[in-house]
């Protein structure tokens, strides 16, 4: 599993899916790096893929250096 820094600290997929969701999800994939920018700071932006619940996928994407967050439901 990949681990990676954001805002100041290291990370895992299951972390940073929770900063995204607000609650720890059942599962979560590999961090990847997201082929956007930051809208707040021009930052880089990773994305992570994970289940809130059982029927649910969500792909979330987090900057690495400020609090912007978004998803994809």
């Amino acid at each position: 599993m990949t681990n990676r820094v954001v805002e100041g600290r290291m990370v895992t997929s299951e972390t940073l899916a929770e900063l995204i969701e607000g609650e720890r999800p059942m599962e979560a994939t590999e961090i990847e790096d997201a082929d956007r920018e930051c809208p707040d700071c021009s930052g880089n932006v990773i994305s992570v893929g994970y289940m809130p619940s059982v029927t649910a996928f969500v792909t979330g994407y987090k900057c690495q250096d400020c609090e912007w967050s978004d998803k994809e439901e």
